[in-house]
């Protein structure tokens, strides 16, 4: 049995779940979870926690994530995506100035407030978003803040082609993006509807494409019994996370729950580490006792 994370280079066409319905076959086991939907056109690096690691998967996809797509001006769609069905167009005659476009990409750089696609898993009174838009019906979305590290210009389109323009660009964001909704609002600040054409995440976790296994990769290895190989530690989980190092004694008080005092905590959410650097838990201030840290979760 594997305890670990499992970074997977997920294909065209399928959903996230699907993903973890294959592996949870494929490793004969249901403790399997991801930790970040991407849409089935999507393409890239989807983390699986396999067996232990499951339970730090909350903080796994509490890292921030990296794509690069592409960004079409001239049309929009009903799912801001290449999927859809056009709802607004409007010709491009003559390519943005590359000045433009980087100024446009730097204004949504930030703290940005998003409205969830309609066609999106975004839950509104207990139903998700793309139900209530394959029936037509509109309802209210509730509005999210999302944080945009950095987003830049990569490439762009010489001259608009059939009334279209594109350009590629680099994202790197908080959990929780859309970068559907990024690439409407880019064409919104050029004067244009948009939509994103094609979209790949490049990193999710501290895992890239140099970490991630395809299926058939992942396949070839379980045949040999090696599947191991393909899957990293849940160190990788908390990496992000700031930490604190402990001695040896408190590490083994910590194996049996121990409970901190909170002057050795600089935020209200740290990893604690051994002196070997291994992560032993996640500590948190306790709701009812002041300056008192406990642990939210064991990664022993």
């Amino acid at each position: 049995m594997i305890d670990g994370i499992i970074p997977l280079w997920k294909e065209a066409g399928v959903t996230s779940h699907d993903c973890v319905v294959r592996a949870r076959r494929l490793l004969k086991t249901k403790k399997i979870g991801h930790s970040g939907t991407l849409d089935p056109s999507v393409t890239g690096v989807l983390p699986l926690c396999v067996g232990k690691a499951t339970k730090a998967v909350d903080y796994l996809h509490e890292a921030p994530k990296a794509y690069e797509g592409i960004i079409t001006l001239g049309k929009t769609t009903t799912t801001e995506d290449a999927d859809g069905e056009t709802v607004a167009t409007l010709q491009v005659k003559k390519a943005p100035a590359r000045h433009s476009i980087e100024a446009a990409l730097e204004a949504l750089t930030g703290t940005v407030t998003q409205v969830p696609p309609m066609y999106s898993a975004v839950k509104v009174r207990g139903r998700k978003l793309y139900e209530y838009a394959r029936e037509g019906i509109e309802v209210e979305r509730p509005v999210r803040e999302a944080r945009i590290y950095d987003f830049r210009l990569l490439e762009m389109d010489v001259a608009p082609q059939d009334g279209e323009f594109s350009f590629k660009v680099h994202v790197s964001c908080s959990k929780g993006t859309y970068v559907r909704t990024l690439a409407v609002d880019a064409g919104e600040k050029l004067g244009y509807p948009a939509h994103l054409q094609q979209l790949v995440r490049t990193a999710s976790g501290g895992f890239g494409p140099e970490h991630s296994s395809t299926w058939k990769e992942l396949e070839a290895l379980l045949a040999k019994d090696r599947l191991a190989d393909a899957a990293y530690p849940v160190d990788w989980a908390v990496a992000h996370l700031p930490a604190i190092t402990v001695s040896e004694k408190t590490a083994e008080q910590i194996s049996h729950g121990r409970v901190l005092p909170a002057e050795w905590f600089r935020e209200q959410t740290m990893a604690v580490k051994a002196e070997s650097g291994k992560p032993l838990a996640v500590y948190t201030a306790h709701p009812d006792k002041p300056g008192i840290f406990k642990p939210k979760t064991m990664l022993l």
